[in-house]
């Protein structure tokens, strides 16, 4: 058991992340808070992803490199579309915090559904 940590590390991280990711998403009330840990989740994803595409001694997917066993670019590409996605998605979630904030006054999820509840 040991030994499928040590040499599997990358799935173990990744599995953290996730954990991590869901945990503050899910446990706190602060609205930043919850977008650094959707961040995190993000994070956790893309490591998975990636880890899952190495092959081990693998070479490029380059015409002439004879007959060694060859990495998927497919994996990478996903993750680089993923990360603008992820960005994109982070400064979009962050100028709605800015607007529910200058709204309410509050990040605090409880505050926000009582000033809504009192309107």
């Amino acid at each position: 058991m040991i030994d499928l940590l040590t040499t599997h590390y990358n799935y173990v991280a990744s599995i953290l992340l996730f954990g991590i990711g869901l945990y503050v998403v899910m446990g706190s009330r602060n609205l930043v808070k919850k977008i650094i840990g959707m961040n995190i989740f993000q994070v956790g994803i893309f490591l998975f992803f990636v880890t899952t595409g190495y092959v081990d001694g693998g070479a490029p997917p380059v015409v002439g490199h004879g007959e060694e066993a060859f990495v998927s670019p497919l994996p990478h590409v996903l993750i680089l579309t993923a990360i603008v996605v992820g960005v994109s998605l982070t400064a979009v979630a962050l100028a709605l915090v800015i607007r529910i904030y200058d709204g309410y006054g509050s990040l605090d999820e409880d505050v926000i559904k009582e000033v809504q509840v009192d309107d």
